[in-house]
């Protein structure tokens, strides 16, 4: 699968230059990825329009990267897994066992690591 035809839903997607979470999205863009940024304040990031919930996004995500942390994710467990995405990145930070039990009941692939390296490393 290219690039192009590979989408990528940021959960913790921002505006605000510096954090990692807004760094992934200028550095899958620059990679050339199809991508839905996540937040429930902001309607458009790096030109991409925002979903403001996993629950609006209606095409199949292949990679959901996490920045949010582990206590705002306990309440989103059932949406992550309803959304079906390919795999789910846990960057440092957000790693959940609550989550990762779940998507291990759901077989969704998961994994810890950073976007940030992976993308750098050509392993995206």
């Amino acid at each position: 699968m290219s690039a192009a035809e590979h989408h990528v839903a940021v959960l913790g997607a921002t505006p605000k230059a510096g954090r990692f979470a807004h760094q992934a999205v200028i550095r899958l863009k620059q990679h050339g990825y199809k991508i839905t940024p996540v937040h429930p304040k902001f309607a458009e990031i790096e030109d991409l329009p925002v979903s403001s919930s996993l629950t609006q996004i209606n095409e199949q995500v292949d990679t959901l990267t996490l920045y949010v942390g582990p206590d705002k994710l306990a309440g989103m467990v059932s949406e992550i897994v309803n959304l079906k995405p390919g795999r789910v990145i846990f960057n440092p930070g957000t790693e959940s066992r609550e989550l990762q039990s779940a998507l291990d009941d759901a077989g969704i692939q998961w994994q810890e690591d950073c976007t940030l390296v992976m993308l750098q490393a050509g392993k995206f």
